[in-house]
């Protein structure tokens, strides 16, 4: 035993014995007498408590034992009828061959070995040695340690009794009902039925693979901790995080860490995700990017959910969604966004104060819907009916070139093809404006406006039902010559350069011309006139214009995997506390390595692989010169076996001599 610790009511705190040394740490001490009493105590005390640390003696037993002159102070143990065995301490082995140095509290097991520890731990393997003074093992060959939610498999294993640590340097593989998991180096924690694996840790499970540098996995529960690069790929999605967890009996995870989600269409990004595997369903928090590889178009914002089986994202928290049409960029902001649909098929809908940004056009509605197999977008006004001082501003408004439009609902078509805009229309209340002076502006105003565009620049627009323009005339020289007010049944605007060419006025036409000093300034406006300049996007950053940032969530990481001790103790030269000297081990051995904690050192770890070959071959080789020297010896045995014999039927002849016999 490496420590114990005592109290005493004289004063003393405690009194320990850590490797041989007394340590002893005082409260107080009152009077002289108490410290006599004291001392008279440790007298009889300290002997008494110092003998407690000697380890107890391994129990055996065999069927045969006899001694080689091959392995003096040790009893060679073999099976006949019954397996050899051993009992220490609440661990029992049980093995077909055993060479056992009584005086050194140390013996090595061969053949069939089982070593068990309570009804938690069970381990089989070809060959192990157990330390009594250290309560320290080692197995090797075929091993295998079984607990109630687990079975470790692996060619050689430490099993350090007093920590309850497990340890694997050689590759291991841990079977769960989540799945199989296998990595170069492993460790168990057994009192929280935890495993650490380090360097190419692969989970297998018919459903997925997890691949990562190291991975601490819990056997009762299931949870597993990924850290590092790591991936979860299945036939439908890849997850990759650098920082994770995944329940593999619930099929959930959350990853922390430049996380991310690849389905066949679509990539997720967050600075933490939540992924459930059972309904298809994703969630994302903070930093999100959804990236839609088919049609080239990405969502962003700060929360997502994605429902894979309905092929829907919904987005929110500054939500944007850009695509690209002819090599320019469209941008929609909106309060929320949802995308649905397959690929081919894909709808994108935009709600609550909508803005759109595209290098030659602007726009904003309370909510718009893209179909991006038509190349049809709508955009959509909050209310119905006649715009009103409170509901004119949340009519959707459109900027193209030098040019305002409005209406209660506004479409633009795009030519699927060439993913240029082709036409517009603009629905009930129909309104173009375009600034001519300081405070001049050039009105048509009807029912229903199309518009039609060329290479993304507007060159046409036509006006239909009660169409009434306030236009502001210049000659050829651009000097004013009046103001022209006309009403007709429907109007042609031709532009040229972005500005207006010509008007064509047809049926009912009533108007005319008059010069600007004549013209009233309090009718220079049409009813309905509505110049929102002011809300025009003219850069990608005045989609939040006037928002306030949205305050982010704190994501709740995952921890640092914990930095445990050292799996072997430091051992001081000569120090053979867990080492025997009948060992097959070597000190080095029992010493830690930088390699065990660093990841894919392949080179490195094909090295220890061929060392523990080596070991079981040796090991092998071993018990069949046992077994050969324990075949000759049996004639020699048997001769024994027959004197013995030989000696009782002569006593139950003679009673008496069998008397002065036990006398003797």
């Amino acid at each position: 035993m490496r420590y114990s610790i005592i109290k005493s009511d004289y004063g003393l705190t405690t009194i320990t014995i850590m490797d041989g040394r007394i340590l002893i740490t005082f409260e107080k001490i009152f009077t002289l007498k108490k410290f006599n009493l004291f001392i008279v105590f440790a007298f009889f005390v300290f002997p008494a408590l110092i003998q407690a640390q000697e380890a107890k003696e391994i129990d055996y037993r065999a069927d045969r034992n006899i001694q080689d002159e091959k392995y003096p102070g040790a009893f060679v143990l073999s099976k006949v009828e019954n397996q050899v065995y051993f009992k220490h301490e609440g661990i029992e082995v049980w093995c077909d061959l055993a060479i056992h140095y009584k005086d050194e509290n140390f013996f090595r097991a061969f053949g069939n070995v089982r070593m068990q520890q309570g009804d938690t731990v069970k381990l089989n393997s070809n060959y192990a040695e157990y330390n009594g003074n250290s309560q320290f093992a080692f197995a090797s060959g075929e091993v295998v340690m079984k607990r109630p939610q687990t079975t470790l498999e692996s060619d050689s294993l430490f099993f350090d009794r007093l920590k309850q640590q497990a340890y694997y340097r050689s590759g291991g593989k841990v079977i769960d009902t989540g799945g199989v998991i296998t990595s170069n180096i492993g460790r168990y924690f057994m009192e929280d039925d935890k495993y650490s694996f380090v360097s190419d840790v692969v989970l297998t499970n018919p459903e997925y693979i997890i691949n990562s540098e190291q991975l601490d996995f819990y056997g009762e529960t299931g949870h597993a901790y990924l850290y590092g690069p790591s991936t979860i790929e299945s036939e439908t999605s890849t997850v990759y995080c650098e920082r994770g967890f995944y329940d593999t009996r619930g099929d959930t995870g959350y990853f922390v860490k430049n996380s991310k989600i690849d389905y066949e269409n679509r990539t997720v990004k967050g600075d933490s995700m939540y992924f459930n595997r059972n309904t298809n369903f994703a969630s994302a928090t903070n930093n999100i990017e959804v990236i839609d590889t088919i049609n080239e178009s990405v969502v962003t914002g700060h929360y997502a959910e994605v429902f894979r089986d309905k092929d829907s994202v919904f987005i929110t928290k500054r939500a944007v969604a850009a695509s690209v049409q002819d090599r320019d960029s469209l941008f929609i902001h909106g309060d929320t966004i949802m995308i649905t649909g397959k690929p081919e098929k894909r709808i994108i809908r935009g709600f609550y104060d909508v803005r759109l940004f595209k290098s030659d056009m602007s726009g904003k509605s309370d909510s718009v819907h893209i179909n991006q197999q038509t190349g049809l977008t709508k955009m959509i006004n909050i209310t119905s009916g006649p715009v009103t001082s409170v509901t004119k501003r949340r009519s959707p408004v459109l900027w193209s070139g030098l040019s305002q439009m409005t209406g209660d609902t506004i479409h633009l078509q795009s030519n699927t093809k060439t993913e240029q805009l082709d036409s517009m229309r603009v629905f009930n209340n129909a309104f173009l404006i375009q600034k001519d002076t300081i405070d001049g502006y050039n009105q048509v105003k009807g029912m229903d406006l199309v518009g039609l565009f060329e290479d993304n620049e507007l060159y046409q627009v036509d006006i239909n039902k009660n169409t009434e323009t306030l236009y502001y005339s210049r000659n050829s020289d651009q000097e004013l010559i009046g103001i022209n007010k006309t009403l007709s049944s429907s109007i042609k605007i031709l532009f040229e350069e972005r500005e207006i060419e010509d008007i064509y006025y047809y049926q009912n036409v009533d108007g005319n011309l008059t010069p600007e000093e004549d013209f009233p300034l309090n009718v220079r406006e049409l009813i309905g006139f509505n110049w929102r300049g002011d809300e025009r996007l003219l850069t990608k950053e005045d989609l939040f214009k006037g928002k306030p940032v949205p305050e982010l969530v704190k994501i709740e990481g995952i921890p640092l995997p914990e930095e445990d001790e050292a799996f072997f103790d430091e051992r001081e030269e000569g120090d053979d506390m867990l080492l025997n000297d009948k060992s097959r081990l070597k000190p080095e051995d029992l010493q830690n390595r930088a390699k065990d904690s660093i990841p894919q050192l392949k080179d490195a770890q094909q090295l220890i692989n061929t060392e523990n070959g080596d070991e079981e071959n040796a090991a092998k080789t071993e018990a069949e010169e046992l077994q050969n020297r324990l075949r000759d010896s049996i004639p020699q045995l048997k001769k024994q076996q027959e004197m013995i014999k030989a000696t009782e039927q002569e006593n139950k002849a003679n009673p008496e001599a069998e008397e002065d016999q036990k006398d003797e």
